[in-house]
């Protein structure tokens, strides 16, 4: 065996620089990001075309991927030490015909004095034991992925599960510098890491490279703005429908499967409650405000139909139905101009046809592709939405609670608030404190994912225990169906009488209409539109077009029995998709964050849920069991689980903070801070007028909410004259961009 020479010292010093300078590979000049893209696209092209092995002055990514695609790839190898992995690898590269048999020796001794001088594990589960010999003639690469992650000294801690192991000849140990920087930069993404994770094949593992290499183009800052494939449609009547169906029709097998998932059932269990409460709170102060004509038992019926076809027929299953505020206030208001009209003993019939317009206007606005006008909402106007309903979820909280304080008149009554609080908080902590085990580092892997898959569940089981270990039902708000809500609906019939209404108020009842047609408009869009966020992963396509279609056939669906109407519940949804969610713990100039990788997208879940919420009505007597502050405290955990990684609300907190202490990301190092904190306070402003609206007692302003969720879009456009065009594009970007990772912190 011959001795080491002084290229081999001189990689291994490079291979340990490695790790501190792949991040300075992604801020390169334009001139050379873009020789690097087109290497990365010359490699994707490698995949799937020959190219000879032999051809000097390939890039050397084209080499990890060819390696690969001959099977030079060993998964789920069974060794906890560095080196039995040599060991095996060498063996494998000998028995496939890739190494000569008399320099198995030389080579297995190279690689382990390599590993005793200077150890490869690079970090992010990978590490690239290598050895140059002149007496090598053929460059080769084996990828290995263990079956069990094993401790062998990372520098960021994470135990290696991911093996690059490289030999070649001395001449060319600079040229394969190139190739450690690649795999440098592609373990450093988290969702290479998922798609190895549960690859079973080796075109798998070549599908995780390719995906990574498609992400990662390395354009220049600022990252033009994108409009998504959903907002694209052709401009004639039915094409985005049509486009909807073509693109998630295939999928529609594949939701099912992939919805056979443990992390599924963690998800119904938790959405159950987390949609019950809503509909049961929503419900019971509609069936206030409009005499008991329209209240829990309508919202429950109408939550688990339209939820149940809303998951059979649209494109996006992910999006959850119910009710929200907007639209219970827009129903009190209806309810009160038809006791200023003496119409209040037929406000079914009127609340019938204004329904019935506005799903005609609604499916007018789906079949005409008035969904592409999303195209001009950006992520300003989304955040201002998110920020405002998970708000909404809080503020109903909040309010139930200190209510209960005020109404205590005597000592039953301020026990029953002080128990309220304790029930509300606890839930909401125990909930936060068992979603935050996902980043621990105490229990093993599976036992963090599912407590903090089913921490909501575990929080509200918990507390209702609690809530009758020291209390009664003198001492206990609890959920109250039925007749305890002051329901008569239920003895007019099925359907409501449209006939009762006279003529003029038949037509009359579109200007309503058109209001309740924006609204619906907006809040399914946007709330679409944070759903399939790029930050959520999601790879089935999106469907604006279609999924308003079926909002507005349920529209009309549910003005003919007389029930509440239902639309894309923001906060929900959001949590639907993060309950369905793999993520994982992230170092970058954030601090650590917890990043989606991979969500589970499926069918099964919503149905589950929906079904679930319809078979209350069997088992009402049970859920009177439930204390309403235990529900008080899902709803706490929803909100501020909503707010939590919203750009908005990281900026805000910038107030407060010492300028020099910002995090580093893709609009700190690049927008002035001034022109940040101008920017934020342009967003707080709108969200405070928002709020004003939704909780003024004056009633008419607030049935102009769609109006002013409308008037976003100019207003985000008119910032365009206080702010230069780049530092604007960076703050209200879709996306932070691709090459923002700080890679090997």
């Amino acid at each position: 065996m011959s001795e080491p020479s002084e290229a081999d010292g001189l990689l291994k010093f490079d291979v340990r620089t490695t790790i501190q300078t792949t991040s300075a590979l992604a801020r390169t000049p334009k001139q050379q990001n873009f020789q690097l893209h087109q290497s990365a696209c010359s490699a994707t092209a490698s995949v799937h075309h020959d190219v000879p092995s032999n051809e000097s002055g390939i890039h050397l990514v084209n080499f990890l991927f060819r390696s690969i695609a001959e099977g030079s790839c060993l998964l789920n190898l069974d060794a906890q030490s560095m080196e039995e992995i040599i060991d095996a690898a060498v063996n494998f590269l000998v028995q496939t015909g890739r190494m000569p048999e008399n320099q198995k020796k030389m080579v297995k001794e190279g690689l382990n004095e390599r590993e005793r001088a200077v150890p490869t594990v690079i970090g992010h589960a990978c590490a690239v034991p290598h050895f140059y010999n002149d007496a090598i003639a053929e460059p080769a690469m084996v990828f290995i992925r263990l079956k069990h992650a094993a401790n062998m000294g990372a520098p960021d801690g994470v135990p290696t599960r991911y093996i690059f192991l490289l030999i070649g000849s001395n001449e060319q140990t600079a040229s394969h510098l190139d190739t450690l920087s690649s795999i440098a930069r592609l373990m450093s993404d988290n969702v290479v890491h998922f798609e190895m994770m549960y690859g079973d094949s080796q075109q798998d593992m070549l599908d995780a490279m390719e995906r990574h290499v498609n992400r990662n183009v390395l354009a220049a800052p600022p990252k033009p703005r994108e409009v998504t494939e959903g907002l694209q449609s052709d401009p004639h009547v039915f094409a985005g429908l049509v486009a909807d169906i073509k693109r998630r029709l295939p999928h529609y097998v594949d939701d099912f499967r992939d919805g056979l998932h443990g992390k599924t059932l963690a998800s119904i269990i938790f959405m159950f409650f987390a949609c019950l409460a809503p509909a049961v709170t929503f419900g019971g102060l509609m069936g206030i405000e409009t005499g008991g004509q329209i209240g829990a038992e309508e919202m429950i019926k109408a939550t688990a139909v339209c939820g149940l076809a809303y998951a059979l027929l649209a494109g996006q299953p992910l999006i959850i139905l119910g009710g929200i505020g907007p639209l219970l206030i827009f129903t009190i208001i209806l309810y009160q101009l038809c006791i200023d009209m003496d119409q209040a003993d037929n406000f079914l019939g009127v609340y019938g046809w204004v329904g019935i317009w506005t799903a005609l206007f609604t499916i007018i606005l789906s079949i005409t592709n008035a969904s592409n006008l999303m195209r001009y909402f950006t992520r300003f106007t989304d955040e201002i939405f998110s920020a405002l309903m998970s708000l909404i979820f809080i503020y109903k909280a909040v309010q139930a609670i200190i209510t209960g304080f005020q109404e205590a008149d005597d000592g039953t009554s301020h026990i029953r608030a002080l128990l309220a609080l304790i029930l509300a908080i606890g839930t909401f902590y125990i909930a936060m404190t068992l979603a935050r085990l996902r980043g621990s580092k105490y229990l093993f892997p599976w036992m963090r994912e599912f407590l903090a898959d089913f921490g909501p569940s575990i929080a509200l089981v918990c507390m209702i225990a609690v809530a009758w270990w020291i209390g009664d039902e003198s001492t206990l708000k609890t959920l109250q169906i039925g007749e305890a809500t002051g329901n008569v609906a239920a003895s007019s019939g099925w359907m409501v009488d449209l006939g009762s209404v006279p003529l003029w108020i038949r037509f009359a009842a579109i200007g309503p209409a058109i209001l309740a047609a924006v609204l619906i408009f907006l809040s399914q869009n946007i709330t679409a539109r944070l759903v399939n966020s790029p930050e959520n992963r999601l790879t089935k396509g999106e469907s604006y077009h279609l999924d308003l279609a079926v909002i507005g056939l349920l529209v009309g669906v549910c003005s003919i029995f007389g029930w509440p109407w239902m639309v894309a519940a923001t906060v929900r949804s959001l949590a639907h998709v993060r309950s369905l969610a793999w993520s994982e713990e992230v170092l970058g100039g954030n601090g650590q964050h917890s990043e989606i990788v991979h969500v589970a997208e499926n069918r099964i879940s919503p149905i589950a849920i929906h079904l679930l919420i319809g078979g209350t009505l069997l088992v009402l007597p049970l859920l009177q069991f439930v204390p309403m502050a235990a529900l008080y405290g899902i709803f706490l955990y929803m909100g501020f689980v909503s707010l939590k990684g919203v750009q908005f609300i990281e900026r805000l907190s910038f107030w407060l903070m010492d300028s020099s202490l910002y995090p580093l990301n893709h609009y700190t190092r690049r927008v002035p801070t001034r022109s940040i904190h101008l920017f934020t306070l342009s967003q707080f402003i709108c969200l405070t007028i928002l709020c004003f609206i939704n909780v003024n007692p004056y009633k008419p302003i607030q049935i102009l909410f769609p109006i002013f969720i409308a008037l976003l879009v100019p207003v985000r456009f008119m910032l365009g004259r206080f702010f230069d065009k780049d530092h604007l594009a960076f703050l209200d970007a879709d996306e932070a961009p691709e090459d923002e990772g700080l890679h090997w912190v």
